[in-house]
């Protein structure tokens, strides 16, 4: 269905059973699991899908390794059956990936191969491969590019990864299949409770950031699953039935990710530094053709959309990979900085020990005006948290019980489960497409090359099925090239919103794109 029509078809629909607010990884999770259990569900994200937190994550779908260390074995656990689901349900956007842990002093090998143990055994059925003990030969053939110099061995051991943002895409699209409306660039102004009556409804404002129009939308049930902004939309809603305000949810972290050439680690394995000098953790990750290298965990109280990196958070990155490395990292080796705000649960404690100490659980308030509001969590455990929504909403007779699990076996738009899968550290093409190949190709261009593993056919079928409106979309989100090399994407930028133009007739936002450009890079005039 063509934006116009979901836009006309929205407030003619009557009252949806449930109304998401925010199209991350847990909102589009709620969406789909509740389309599944056969509700009618529309979900509203006021920018584009996962244009926030859920495309600027690691790219790791992990048990939670370095909760071992807390003790929360229960977390561990369930994330390792989850991180199972996910790379079954989508194994062309998440797959297993091998990790070292290089050894320098002689204790480490012993000591982080226990606990690395203890993880596979916890995994159970669910894991992924053995851990392995390396001597120094077999550490310096899985990672080649990591420092020899003192080097003993190292710890082999699995987890996995994934390319966030077209797997929030591919729940997005999934979703829709199964009957939810999702509409992206809409804005969700206010909810207002009606009061009165043995069924009581709520009554969505919504603005079209694109068009301009606004509109009303009535539901029974209104799910807040806008991430770090979770707090922002509590206090719209809440003021009438609780007076003052809300007390906050969110405590936001920043996680700062850097990007190079794959020459400085060109092996099929992730390197993992535990303890860095100052005993925080530093992953070198091979992803879609290049290398990731992060990430931070720095408190921030403000919620910029796109926020920047500090100095101090881009020296240790550098500084730190540069002992990790054979090779100094520098800044001019920089292909791409982004930067995400976790949602941390808010704690008393958060004052004392900075943001490491917050829980990367999930919790779910429900307000006295019906609005339930979910935050914290990763990616991994996305599903259950949906589920945990869906049985919260239940628990308070905002909606009918009926019978879940459906999520966890249904597969997700593209999952080619028999076919051949190519690894996600090669170079992007159309193989992130899966099953839906086939379809990009019908689009015209597909033999017209953009670059970067991108064709014309693929901007198309971005505006035709993906929901893409506007050059970031395409450059960030349905493909990505920002987050791997935000001077080519500021290169290929005219021709898309060229082909953005053709396909939609509306303004691509050309200018803002080669701005965020620049704000990918660590010198502001580097395009």
């Amino acid at each position: 269905m063509k934006r116009a029509e979901l836009l006309e078809s929205l407030p003619r629909h009557g009252v949806y059973d449930l109304a998401v607010v925010g199209g991350g990884a847990t909102g589009l999770g709620v969406a789909l699991d509740a389309a599944l259990r056969g509700f009618s569900v529309v979900l509203l994200e006021s920018h584009d899908f996962a244009g926030g937190t859920s495309s600027r994550s690691t790219k790791l779908l992990h048990g939670g390794v370095r909760y071992l260390a807390q003790g929360n074995l229960a977390l561990v656990r369930e994330a390792l059956a989850e991180r199972a689901t996910v790379l079954r349900i989508a194994p062309h956007l998440a797959q297993p990936l091998p990790f070292v842990m290089p050894s320098y002093h002689w204790w480490q090998t012993p000591f982080y191969g226990i606990g690395l143990k203890l993880y596979d055994l916890l995994a159970g059925s669910a894991g992924l491969g053995r851990t392995e003990f390396l001597n120094r030969a077999q550490t310096l053939q899985a990672l080649p590019g990591v420092n020899p110099e003192g080097l003993r061995g190292g710890v082999k051991y699995w987890d996995g990864q994934f390319d966030d943002a077209r797997l929030a895409l591919a729940l997005a699209l999934t979703a829709e299949a199964a009957g939810a409306r999702v509409l992206n660039y809409a804005e969700v102004t206010a909810v207002r409770q009606l009061t009165g009556g043995a069924d009581p409804l709520s009554t969505i404002d919504v603005h079209d950031r694109r068009g301009g129009a606004s509109f009303e939308l009535q539901a029974r049930c209104v799910v807040n699953a806008t991430g770090v902004w979770v707090d922002a939309l509590r206090d719209h809603t809440l003021p009438a039935a609780n007076p003052g305000s809300p007390s906050r949810m969110v405590s936001p972290s920043q996680g700062v990710h850097v990007v190079v050439d794959r020459d400085f680690m060109p092996g099929g394995h992730a390197l993992l530094v535990p303890k860095t000098r100052d005993g925080r953790v530093l992953f070198a990750v091979p992803w879609l053709g290049k290398l990731v290298l992060g990430t931070t965990d720095t408190p921030r109280n403000d919620l910029a959309r796109e926020p920047d990196a500090f100095a101090e958070e881009l020296e240790f990155i550098l500084s730190e990979a540069s002992q990790a490395l054979s090779r100094p990292v520098r800044r001019e080796d920089i292909k791409s900085i982004w930067v995400g705000l976790r949602p941390l649960v808010a704690a008393p404690a958060a004052a004392e020990g900075g943001t490491k100490v917050l829980s990367r659980e999930h919790t779910i308030v429900v307000d006295a005006n019906g609005l339930v509001t979910v935050t914290g969590g990763k990616w991994t455990t996305y599903r259950a948290m949906a589920e945990d929504v869906l049985e919260r909403c239940f628990a308070n007779q905002l909606l009918p019980r009926r019978a879940g699990g459906q999520s966890a076996a249904h597969v997700l738009k593209g999952a080619a489960v028999a076919s051949p899968v190519t690894p996600l550290h090669a170079a992007p093409g159309l193989h992130l497409y899966g099953s839906e190949a086939a379809q990009v190709n019908d689009c015209p261009g597909q033999s017209n090359a953009l670059g970067a593993g991108l064709t014309e056919a693929m901007v198309r079928h971005a505006a035709r099925v993906e929901h893409a409106q506007t050059v970031e979309d395409v450059l960030a989100r349905r493909s990505r090239i920002l987050f791997l090399d935000a001077t080519q994407a500021a290169r290929m930028a005219p021709t898309v919103a060229e082909i953005l133009q053709q396909e939609l007739g509306s303004d691509p936002a050309l200018p803002s794109f080669l701005e965020l450009c620049t704000r990918y890079l660590p010198a502001p005039n580097a395009i």
